[in-house]
């Protein structure tokens, strides 16, 4: 995920949107796209709920150059107004309630000035790939790893299952976290919600069309003047 093949059409997908102005990152963990945007010259700022993630990214740059409040990315606020906010890689879906997500979209919309963008990468639920009582979707089968996703239909809540091979003695570390999945027509409402509008909707950082077959999409709400 840190690849030049990765993070470059995501920098100047990002870049092009802040323009001059300020970008706030929700999220911004360990700075994977927050200290190389600051290094293309656009002032970031960010919010981190894990002091842990805070500090590995404290490592790579000042908190002059890139500050980071430590809080929950729906209700946290940070001085200023942004021309951009953003979200990245499914971080949303951290967010377990309908309302907390709609309190990340109004959290969101209070740091932004007029014209300003939220955007939102996240994956589209893989429902289609179940057929009647099934609840379990492989995402990935390899050599070293096995996972795979179990759903809650009623409560959208899925459940992402690591089975991870460490060393040469054939054991598997297990791991998983629960996430609340949300349809790109929910994510628009709640934009209404938050006072913003939808301009654009993408299947990635290139800006590939979005269709019925796209695994995920790049949604870009803006804040009307």
């Amino acid at each position: 995920m840190s690849s030049a093949a990765v993070l470059g059409p995501t920098l100047a997908f990002l870049a092009d949107l802040a323009g001059d102005g300020r970008a706030l990152e929700f999220a911004i963990g360990t700075g994977r796209v927050g200290v190389p945007l600051r290094e293309r010259g656009v002032p970031v700022a960010g919010i981190e709920l894990s002091e842990h993630m805070a500090a590995v990214l404290r490592r790579k740059i000042d908190e002059d150059a890139l500050p980071v409040a430590i809080g929950d990315m729906a209700t946290t606020v940070v001085p200023g107004e942004f021309a951009l906010v953003y979200l990245v890689y499914n971080t949303i879906s951290n967010l377990l309630t309908q309302d907390e997500q709609v309190e990340c979209f109004r959290n969101a919309a209070r740091h932004l000035g007029p014209g300003g963008r939220f955007v939102i990468e996240l994956g589209v639920p893989p429902l289609r790939f179940l057929p009647p009582g099934q609840v379990a979707v492989p995402f990935d089968v390899s050599e070293r790893h096995l996972g795979f996703d179990t759903f809650d239909l009623v409560e959208q809540i899925l459940v992402s299952h690591h089975f991870t091979c460490d060393g040469d003695d054939g054991r598997y570390r297990r791991g998983s976290s629960r996430h609340r999945y949300s349809w790109p027509a929910e994510l628009d409402l709640m934009a209404r919600i938050a006072g913003l509008e939808l301009e654009r909707r993408v299947a990635d950082w290139d800006g590939a069309p979005f269709t019925q077959d796209s695994a995920k999409h790049i949604s870009v709400w803006r804040k009307p003047t």
